[in-house]
């Protein structure tokens, strides 16, 4: 059995003080014993091409070492969201990490494909006027087994799930920021279907909705089973998801229905370069 508690926050009027009330609030939960603690897309940073820039850290910043603390100080594996991030070329990147018990970075993934749309009457957001792209596939070891990292607009890219299961994961994990566009429309038929087709536990943690901001979230973090099962969801006010997931359920599924098993790799296949 695995715990999992997913803290839909929203960010607060500065970075100091959103990390400080991320711990408050995550205090608040620790009698419940999780194991994995996940937080949203950009965290600690407005969604916001100009704030990307003025939020940016390099790696092993304020941002980093409060993550890497805070999995240490209370003994959690944290799937510490995403934030921006910069390099020594002053390239900025949206940035998640997951962190152990002992607050060692075990993963690290920039967001690969970049969030660039226009939806007629809808939403139109350009992440590429300020982010540059990943390149990698992100899975890890823990102590429950491997598991699939990627980040919000990420998850659209079945291929990229698909890669992330053959390489082991059972579980993908995805800090996202839905918008009110495309979030009634996408959000849980994109995690019921990742979770279907890959029979993996699909867990996406968003930012609360924060009608002051520029970008207005779609919340509704999600939970669900690789039978495709919706197991929790929350609205869009900023709440906390706790969940224990069964991960004996993924070969039960399997067993039942072998569609890893039954792909025809002599007629197609899909490989990583």
């Amino acid at each position: 059995m695995l715990n999992i508690l997913q803290l839909q926050t929203k960010v607060l009027s500065s970075k100091e003080q959103t990390l400080n009330y991320i711990e408050a609030y995550l205090k608040k939960f620790l009698h419940l014993q999780p194991d994995i603690v996940t937080l949203p897309e950009m965290f600690n940073c407005p969604y916001d091409n100009k704030s990307f820039p003025l939020y940016a850290e390099f790696e092993g910043d304020i941002t980093y070492k409060f993550c890497q603390n805070l999995a240490k100080k209370y003994n959690i594996y944290l799937s510490a969201g995403s934030i921006p991030e910069k390099d020594a070329q002053n390239h900025l990147f949206n940035t998640a990490y997951v962190f152990d018990n002992n607050g060692n970075c075990i993963a690290k993934h920039r967001k690969m494909h970049l969030f660039d749309i226009d939806v007629k009457n809808g939403q139109r957001f350009k992440e590429s006027d300020t982010l540059s792209a990943g390149n990698s596939i992100t899975v890890f070891d823990t102590k429950w087994g491997k598991m699939g990292l990627c980040i919000c607009y990420d998850f659209r890219f079945p291929e990229l799930a698909r890669l992330m299961v053959d390489l082991g994961a059972k579980i993908i994990l995805v800090p996202a920021a839905f918008n009110m566009t495309t979030g009634p429309l996408h959000w849980e038929l994109l995690f019921q279907s990742r979770a279907v087709d890959n029979q993996v536990f699909t867990i996406g943690t968003a930012p609360a909705r924060n009608l002051n901001a520029s970008y207005h979230s779609y919340g509704h973090s999600i939970i669900v089973s690789p039978w495709g099962k919706i197991l929790n969801q929350a609205d869009f006010e900023e709440t906390a998801l706790f969940t224990t997931i069964n991960l004996n359920e993924i070969n039960l599924v399997r067993e039942q229905i072998p569609l890893l098993r039954h792909r025809r790799l002599d007629i197609y296949e899909l490989t990583q370069k």
